[in-house]
C-alpha cells in the first residue's frame, strides 16, 4: 500500500467536478464517469489522453507516492496530515490555467506563486520521516540516469525528484500528448475548463491519497481543510 500527500478541491468544487468529468473517474469515491461531451473530441480519444491521470485522481503533487516508514501507522499518518493542515495558512492563486508542461497538458498558477512553492517544500520535508526509503527498484524507475543533478539529489534525499527548485505546482489533465494533436486538445481543455478558471483558486485542503494495491487507482482517503481546526472529512 502507499499514500501520497497531494492537493485536490473538496468533492463538490467546480474544478474538481469539471476534472471529474474530464478524467472520467472521481477519485473521492473510486468510481467512473461518463466523459465530457461537447468538447470537439470523441469520447474515446478523450479515453485515451486521459488514461494515466485518471489512475491518479485530480490532484497536484506535494509528497509523492511512497511507502510508510517501519513502524509508521496510518493514524500516524492522518494524524500529522491534520495537524499540518490545522497549523498551515492557505495560499491563494489569483488565477490558474491550462498550460502545457512538456508533453502534457495541466493546471498551472497563471504567474509564479512563491507562497505555493513554499507550502510544497514545507510538505515534503514535514511528512518525510513517515517514508519508508526507495527501493532500488522504485529509484530505478525514476529513470535517475536522464536527471540533473539537483534533480538526482532530490531522489535520493527525498524520493522523488521534482521537489524544493524542481518543484512546479500543476494539477495533470492528460497524459502524453503528441505536437500534432496537442492544438485540438488544449482547445478541448479550454472549452471544458476556462469558465471553472476564471476566478481565484484556493490552495485550502490537503488530502490524503491511498493506492491500496500495487497499480491500483488512487483514492482520497481523507481530505484535510487546511487552518480550520475542523475534523477531516474521510471520502
Amino acid at each position: 500500500m502507499r499514500y501520497a500527500i497531494y492537493f485536490t478541491p473538496p468533492r463538490d468544487h467546480e474544478l474538481a467536478r469539471a476534472a471529474s468529468t474530464w478524467l472520467g473517474r472521481d477519485a473521492f469515491s473510486g468510481l467512473s464517469l461518463p466523459h465530457v461531451e461537447g468538447t470537439g473530441l470523441a469520447l474515446g480519444e478523450i479515453a485515451y489522453f486521459t488514461a494515466v491521470p485518471r489512475r491518479y485522481g485530480f490532484h497536484a503533487t506535494l509528497k509523492a507516492p511512497f511507502r510508510l516508514a517501519d513502524g509508521v501507522s496510518e493514524d500516524e499518518l492522518l494524524s500529522m496530515a491534520e495537524r499540518f493542515s490545522r497549523e498551515s495558512d492557505p495560499v491563494i492563486v489569483p488565477r490558474a490555467t491550462i498550460s502545457r508542461l512538456g508533453g502534457f497538458f495541466a493546471v498551472v498558477p497563471e504567474q509564479p506563486n512563491t507562497a505555493l512553492n513554499d507550502f510544497a517544500a514545507r510538505v515534503v520535508a514535514f511528512f518525510d520521516k513517515m517514508r519508508a526509503p526507495l527501493t532500488e527498484a522504485e529509484f530505478q524507475r525514476r529513470n535517475p540516469e536522464m536527471l540533473t543533478r539537483s534533480q538526482l539529489r532530490n531522489l535520493q534525499n527525498w524520493g522523488y525528484p521534482y521537489v524544493f527548485d524542481d518543484f512546479r505546482f500543476h494539477m495533470t489533465l492528460t497524459g502524453h500528448v503528441d505536437p500534432a494533436d496537442r492544438p485540438r486538445i488544449r482547445s478541448a481543455l479550454e472549452r471544458h475548463f476556462n469558465a471553472v478558471l476564471e476566478g481565484p483558486l484556493a490552495v485550502d485542503h490537503l488530502a490524503v491519497f491511498v493506492e491500496r494495491e500495487p497499480g491500483a487507482p488512487f483514492e482520497v482517503h481523507s481530505l484535510f481543510p487546511i487552518a480550520s481546526g475542523k475534523r477531516r472529512r474521510s471520502a
